[in-house]
This record gives structure tokens, C-alpha cells and sequence, in this order.
């Protein structure tokens, strides 16, 4: 019996993820893709980025149960938090009108648990997961703000092997790597040659020989690239270890949380940029997302954040139909919601709606 091919894209918060299968979904070549978005957090900011690509000028009425909805390119988008059986369920009946699915993992969530999903009776008679895709920010790794100076790191593993330098973070980042199929490295086009030679060579000694490693720009992305591995990854999860395979469940480290913020307020994006970054000074923030009103513009803008990194982009018009206003995710440790919140609606620079 065919089985539909899944692409599993996985990789640590901000590395690109949710950029490549917006990129995807512009570029499909005709192939009928359906995306799945399992977010952090409960607020929907990668699943609303995503329904809004440009080739998506609007969205129609849901095609399914849950957030299933259905793009006006002809593919499908959806939120899994804690509903991924009954969400491929309702795909697999569409199986006939599908060349393939992207599920996007949460930055924080491990790959293997996910994969062995498709182990279950309810799945496995029709998907596959075809192969595994793990997404590095090769600007994050060279500034050692996701696995700390790596010349350090090894430096330390041969003085002693026997060394404890891991945290919960860097092992998350290794289960990733080797769950992967194939490694993107992303923003590449942020260092150096030199630079991104030293990454590619650490990343080497993460991986094993057959795992190639893929420089690329931020949307330099072809559909045949994340395409069409043929792994059945479900079957041969032996053969990819996991800090976590003696734990029965692991989806991710209890003290990482989100907050979510909701201001009906305008923000001029260099005055936002540089509060956010007072408060990843004050708090472990990791990643920050969402979307932004700004005075005087029609414009909805995108900003998105990784430890002290932001970019910001315009996206879309606000929606006649949704009122303007300002929603930003924060993921970090232990995080102070409170303070967040208060600190942001304080700032006297920045204007009401």
C-alpha cells in the first residue's frame, strides 16, 4: 500500500525552520504539500506566518477537524500541540490529494518521540516518515550562543573525557543532529568564509559520515532538497541515539516556558528592538517571535529574535477583519512574564494604537 512521504524539519529555536517551508511553499513545483506546525507556546505565530506566504493571498474556510485550513496554493496548514494523532488521521483521509507533509517541530521539542509516532496502528498503514531535516544557525553556533565556544568544548572534552559539560540545552541539540537525515546550515551568509569552514568541521564530528551537511542563504531552499530522502526513518530509529531513550516520555525541559504578550499598542521596531534586548540581558530568553503594529503604517510587521540576534521584516497588510495590535511569544528559562509584560507596556517611547 503506498504510503504518503513525511518530512520531519527539526532544529533548535530561531535556526530557520518556519523560513524554509515558507520558502517551500512558494516554490513546490507543482507538488501538493501539506504543513504541520507543532509550536511552543499557545499562541500560533510560525502556523500564522507560514498561512501567510505571498502565494497564499488569502485563506478559506477550514477543510477539516481542528486547525486544518487549506491555502489558496492548493496546500494545507495546521497547528499540533497535543492533537498529532487525530491531525494526521484527518490528513490521511486526503492522502489521495497529497504528494507529501512537513511537519516543523517545535525549536524545543526532540525529533525521535515524534518519529516513533509513526509506529502507531493509526499511522503507520499510511505515512512514512521519509526522512528527517535538522536546521542550524550557523551564525548562533560560530558566536556560541547555543553550544558555547566550541574550540572551548573541545579543548575540554580531550583534556578530560570524562568531563560533565553538557546541559539540558546542548544535549536537546545533539538529539537533533542525530536524528538528521540531513543537516541545513543556515545563515551562512552572516560570517565568514573561515568561519563557516570551522562549523561545518565541528558539526563533521557530530555526525555520522552519511548525514551531509548543506550550507545555504536564508531562502535558498529547494523543494528537492527536503524531498525524497526514502529513510522510513520509523524503522530504523536503532540506529539514531538519543540522550533520552531510556525515558519514556521527553518533550522537552520542564523549566523552559513560554510567555505570551497582547498590547494594543504601536511600537517604533528600532525603540522595541533595543528594549527587547534590555530584557534578554535581564532574563534567559532564547527565542522571541510574533507580530507588531507600528504607527502609521498599513503594514503588519515580523520580528524575530535569538538570544541578542532580531530581524524584522514587513509581511502583509493588517486584515480589515482583525484588529491591530501587538503579539510577541518570549521562550526562555524561568522566565518572569510579569516583568516582560509590565516592562513592555511601560516604555514611554512607544506610541498607542
Amino acid at each position: 500500500m503506498h504510503k504518503l512521504p513525511v518530512t520531519v524539519i527539526t532544529g533548535f529555536l530561531g535556526a530557520g525552520k518556519t523560513t524554509a517551508i515558507r520558502h517551500l511553499l512558494q516554490n513546490t513545483q507543482g507538488r501538493r504539500i501539506a504543513v504541520l506546525v507543532n509550536e511552543f507556546g499557545e499562541v500560533g505565530i510560525d502556523g500564522e506566518f507560514l498561512k501567510s506566504c505571498q502565494v497564499c493571498e488569502e485563506e478559506s474556510s477550514a477543510t477539516g477537524e481542528g486547525n486544518i485550513v487549506e491555502l489558496t496554493n492548493g496546500c494545507l496548514c495546521c497547528t499540533v500541540q497535543e492533537e498529532f494523532l487525530p491531525t494526521m488521521q484527518e490528513l490521511l483521509k486526503r492522502k489521495d490529494q497529497l504528494d507529501a507533509i512537513l511537519i516543523e517541530t517545535s525549536g524545543l521539542a526532540l525529533p525521535k518521540p515524534l518519529v516513533q509516532a509513526f509506529r502507531w496502528p493509526g499511522i503507520r498503514t499510511g505515512a512514512t516518515v521519509d526522512g528527517v531535516v535538522t536546521v542550524v544557525d550557523c551564525e548562533a553556533i560560530a558566536a556560541g550562543t547555543l553550544v558555547g565556544d566550541i574550540e572551548a568544548i573541545e579543548q575540554a572534552r580531550q583534556a578530560d573525557p570524562n568531563l560533565e559539560h553538557e546541559t539540558p540545552i546542548e544535549e536537546l541539540f545533539e538529539d537533533q543532529l542525530a536524528c538528521a537525515d540531513l543537516v541545513l546550515l543556515t545563515k551562512v551568509d552572516l560570517v565568514s568564509a573561515e568561519t563557516q569552514t570551522k562549523v561545518i568541521h565541528w558539526l563533521r564530528s557530530q555526525l555520522p559520515p552519511s548525514v551531509k551537511i548543506v550550507p545555504c542563504e536564508s531562502r535558498d531552499v529547494s523543494a528537492d532538497l527536503l524531498l525524497g530522502f526514502n529513510a522510513a526513518v520509523e524503522d530504523n530509529l536503532e540506529t539514531r541515539p538519543s540522550h533520552h531513550d531510556t525515558e519514556e516520555e521527553h518533550e522537552h525541559d520542564d523549566d523552559i516556558t513560554s510567555v505570551n504578550v497582547s498590547l494594543d499598542r504601536s511600537f517604533d521596531p528600532k525603540s522595541l528592538v533595543a528594549q527587547l534586548r534590555e530584557l534578554v540581558q535581564q532574563q534567559e530568553i532564547y527565542r522571541i517571535k510574533g507580530f507588531v503594529s507600528v504607527p502609521n503604517k498599513p503594514m503588519r510587521l515580523v520580528v524575530q529574535g535569538v538570544g541578542n540576534r532580531f530581524e524584522y521584516f514587513y509581511d502583509r497588510p493588517w486584515q480589515a477583519e482583525s484588529a491591530r495590535h501587538t503579539q510577541l511569544v518570549f521562550i526562555g528559562r524561568a522566565l518572569d512574564g510579569t516583568q516582560i509584560e509590565s516592562r513592555l507596556s511601560a516604555e514611554p517611547s512607544l506610541s498607542a494604537v
